[in-house]
C-alpha cells in the first residue's frame, strides 16, 4: 500500500504517526510512506528529522518542499501516486491538496468541518464525543470510524524505550514543552522552580525530560539567557559529563539530568510537572500524577489556534491586543488538560495565570507529599484512556482495507 500522510507539530509526529505508521508496517512490511511536514506555527521545524530516524525507509518532505509542491511544482522523492492520503495534523486543506494531486482515498482524523463531509472517504474518530461532533458537521455516519486516541498508543510505545542514567527514581521529572515559547522561557522557568524545591528539599531526585525535538544547543541557550524577566526566572549553564548533559546553577551547588526518553523516565517517578499538551494525555495514559501550569506571565508570546496567534506582529498594538485576547479566551475554559476535560474533574492539578517559580514549587512539594492524591489520581488517570488501547491497530486495520488491499 502506498500511503500519504500529512502532519505538523511534536504532539502529531511522535503521538499519531509514530503508534499509526509502526502498525501499518507490521500489517504491510512493503508499505510505501509519504510523510508530508505541513507548515504550522505548532511545528518546531525538527519534526522531519525525528521521523527520519523512526522510519529510515519512509519519505519525508521538509515544509519548504510541500508548499512547493502544494503550489503544483515537481519535488523529488514525491510518489506519481498513493492509495490512501491520511491526514494527521496541520490544516486539513493540506491533506485535500496532497489527495487532489496524488489521488486515492482520502481519510481525516479527529478534525472536520460541514464542508468537508463530502470531501473525505472516512473520518477516523476519538470517541463518543468526536463521532457526534462529526455528525453535527453532517457527516456521514457509515463514514466514521471510532478508533481511540492514538496518543495513547504512542505513550506506550515511547515509554517501553531504555531508561536512560538519571532517571529521578521516586522524584519528580519537568516536561518543558518543545515550542519556542516554552524552550525559551518555560526551562528557565522551570530550572528556578527545580532550585527552589532542592532549596528546601535537598537530595529530592529532580530530572529535565527535554522533547526529543528540541536541540541540546537550544536548552543551553535558554538557560544561559534566563527568559523574559517576566517568567521571574534566574540564569544557569549548561554541561556535559560522561556523556550526561546537566543543568546546573551557577555556583554549581545544584544540577538536574537532562533525559530524552521522557515517559520511561516518568514511569519511575512520583510526580511530574509539565504544559497543557499531548504529554498530559499520555501520562494519564501510563496512570503518573501530574501538575500542568498556564502561565499568562507574557501570553502575547504564546502560540494559539488560529489567525489571533499573529496578532502580537502587528506594529504598536499587536502585542497589548494579543495579550488581552488570550487572556480572556483562556478564562474562558475551566480546564487546559485534556484528561481533565475529558473526566469533567481536576485529575490533572493544573495552575493558571501569572506564576512564579517559588509558587509552582511550593505546590509541586505539597502534591509531592500527598501519596493519597497520588494514588487516586493516577487510578483514575490510567482507567481514563483504558478503551484506547490499540487504537493505531484498529486504524491500521481500516486503512488497509480503505487502500484496497
Amino acid at each position: 500500500m502506498r500511503i500519504a500522510i500529512t502532519a505538523n507539530g511534536p504532539g502529531e509526529v511522535a503521538g499519531w504517526f509514530r503508534p499509526l505508521v509502526r502498525r501499518l508496517y507490521e500489517h504491510d512490511p512493503s508499505l510505501d510512506v509519504t510523510l508530508f511536514c505541513v507548515p504550522d506555527e505548532y511545528a518546531t521545524g525538527y519534526e522531519a528529522e525525528f521521523a527520519r530516524r523512526l522510519f529510515p525507509s519512509a519519505r519525508v518532505i521538509e515544509p519548504k518542499a510541500y508548499v512547493q509542491f502544494a503550489l503544483g511544482r515537481s519535488v523529488e522523492n514525491v510518489p506519481e501516486s498513493v492509495d490512501v492520503v491520511q491526514y494527521l495534523g496541520g490544516d486539513l486543506m493540506h491533506a485535500l491538496r496532497v489527495h487532489a494531486r496524488l489521488g486515492g482515498a482520502a481519510a481525516s482524523y479527529k478534525f472536520s468541518k460541514a464542508s468537508y463531509r463530502e470531501k473525505f472517504a472516512r473520518f477516523f474518530a476519538v470517541d463518543d464525543a468526536n463521532v457526534q461532533q462529526l455528525r453535527d458537521w453532517e457527516t456521514a455516519a457509515e463514514r466514521i470510524v471510532t478508533v481511540g486516541n492514538l496518543a495513547i498508543d504512542g505513550a506506550i510505545l515511547e515509554a517501553q524505550q531504555p531508561v536512560e542514567a538519571g532517571v529521578p527514581e521516586d522524584g519528580i521529572v519537568i516536561m518543558p514543552g518543545s515550542r519556542g515559547y516554552e524552550v525559551e522561557n518555560l526551562i528557565p522557568f522551570f530550572f528556578t522552580m527545580a532550585l527552589r524545591i532542592v532549596r528546601e528539599r535537598p537530595g529530592l531526585p529532580i530530572a529535565f525530560g527535554i522533547s526529543p525535538f528540541t536541540p541540546l544547543a537550544d536548552v543551553r541557550a535558554a538557560v544561559e539567557a534566563g527568559g523574559d524577566p517576566r517568567v521571574f526566572a534566574q540564569r544557569g549553564v549548561l554541561h556535559e559529563e560522561g556523556g550526561m548533559p546537566y543543568l546546573t546553577s551557577a555556583d554549581g551547588h545544584a544540577r538536574f539530568p537532562v533525559l530524552r526518553n521522557a515517559l520511561a523516565a516518568a514511569k519511575h517517578a512520583r510526580l511530574v510537572v509539565t504544559l497543557p499538551g499531548t504529554k498530559t494525555i499520555e501520562l494519564a495514559a501510563l496512570g503518573i500524577p501530574a501538575i500542568a501550569i498556564t502561565p499568562m506571565n507574557a501570553p502575547e508570546k504564546i502560540t494559539v489556534n488560529g489567525p489571533l496567534t499573529y496578532l502580537d506582529r502587528i506594529p504598536l498594538i499587536g502585542k497589548p491586543l494579543k495579550r488581552t485576547a488570550v487572556v480572556q479566551v483562556a478564562k474562558r475554559f475551566r480546564f487546559h488538560t485534556q484528561p481533565n476535560i475529558d473526566a469533567g474533574e481536576m485529575l490533572v492539578h493544573e495552575l493558571h495565570g501569572t506564576l512564579t517559580p517559588g509558587r509552582v514549587a511550593r505546590v509541586a512539594l505539597e502534591r509531592f507529599d500527598d501519596r493519597a492524591w497520588q494514588r487516586e489520581a493516577g487510578e483514575r488517570l490510567g482507567a481514563l484512556y483504558e478503551a484506547h488501547v490499540g487504537a493505531a491497530d484498529r486504524m491500521a486495520e481500516s486503512l488497509v482495507e480503505l487502500g484496497g488491499l
